[in-house]
């Protein structure tokens, strides 16, 4: 559970990454279409990174609460 808390961490910044690239670079795009394009491009990642980083936060929180031989 722990490597999937950091193999997610590590996937979110990536994606956040992503995103921030695409959100910064859309200041040199002039065509609309590909402005929105871009815009959504940006927005995917973002929403990946969202995702992921929802599942470390999971992860991290089923780690804490975590009752060894609760029962057995």
């Amino acid at each position: 559970m722990q490597m999937t808390v950091v193999i997610a961490t590590v996937f979110a910044a990536i994606c956040f990454a992503v995103a921030i690239n695409g959100f910064v670079s859309l200041g040199d795009v002039a065509d609309p279409a590909q402005r929105a394009d871009g815009r959504g491009f940006a927005l995917f990642w973002a929403f990946l990174g969202g995702v992921a980083l929802a599942f470390a936060l999971l992860g991290r929180w089923l780690l804490k609460t975590d009752k060894p031989d609760a029962g057995r």
